[in-house]
């Protein structure tokens, strides 16, 4: 439920790719009207609306589902006019069209990026070394982008068809399967295969019983609040996305453990 002409991407997306019935009640008379409508007529001030989809097809039901695939993110020449807003709007339609193009490269990117800023965070900030180990660093980029954004992107998608249930027990669900399921499992492929790659792969079991653990539940303080609510509210093409932003913080604790020295036997 939104107001006036601003709506969510999922109620934009929705809009978009559907003719649309739309419902709405005036505050003074609370009387309803339906009518078919087009996006570009999107200028109700003081108006409650409630857009609903007229092919059911357009998602699962499921509030953090969103869509049906991997590239029903897109937007094609959707570009805001009028207000400060437009130039966000213009962004957001940018941003969307390349993601219904090239979903996995574009998630894998930002994945990359922000695995970058991770990793260069937590040398310069929490290391305070005087030089930056460029090899460690690309390391951990090439892994954001090869397997942390294509495998976030393919497990959410898997996940918002797995679980259909709509409101907070498809969300709970969903957390619960990707809290106690995959992120264990995940942390421990992404902790061992930073360790081979970066060319110590005889301490990647010692690694894995020294962090893993730990990793694990620093992984559930910080992700099980968050992904509660990116399952409940956000579509399911922006999942990877919001958790992306999350991981920001999340990169800078997963490099710093991945990195800590060995303790002696």
């Amino acid at each position: 439920m939104v107001y006036g002409a601003l709506l969510s991407p999922r109620a934009f997306n929705l809009l978009r790719q559907h003719p649309t019935r739309l419902h709405f009640h005036t505050r003074p008379s609370l009387h309803s009207h339906s009518f078919n409508f087009k996006p570009s007529l999107l200028r109700f001030p003081n108006s409650r609306f409630s857009a609903l989809s007229n092919d059911s097809s357009a998602g699962n039901g499921g509030r953090g589902g969103g869509s049906d695939g991997p590239n029903s993110g897109g937007s094609d020449g959707w570009n805001s006019s009028g207000g400060d807003g437009g130039q966000n709007w213009s962004f957001l339609s940018w941003y969307l069209s390349l993601l219904g193009k090239y979903p996995v490269p574009v998630k894998a990117l930002t994945s990359a990026l922000l695995t970058l800023i991770g990793d260069l965070v937590c040398q310069l900030v929490i290391d305070k070394v005087q030089s930056v180990d460029f090899k460690r660093t690309f390391v951990f980029t090439f892994l954001g982008f090869a397997l942390v954004g294509p495998t976030l992107h393919f497990w959410y998608l898997y996940l918002s068809k797995l679980v259909t249930l709509p409101g907070a027990s498809g969300a709970l669900l969903r957390l619960v399967l990707d809290q106690f399921l995959f992120s264990p499992i995940f942390i421990g492929v992404f902790l061992a295969t930073l360790v081979t790659l970066e060319g110590r792969p005889s301490e990647a079991v010692p690694k894995l019983k020294q962090e893993w653990f730990s990793a694990v539940l620093a992984n559930w303080k910080l992700w099980i609040p968050f992904q509660f609510l990116n399952f409940r509210f956000v579509p399911q093409q922006f999942q990877v996305l919001a958790a992306n932003v999350l991981a920001l913080v999340w990169n800078v604790i997963l490099s710093f453990m991945a990195h800590k020295e060995l303790l002696p036997k």
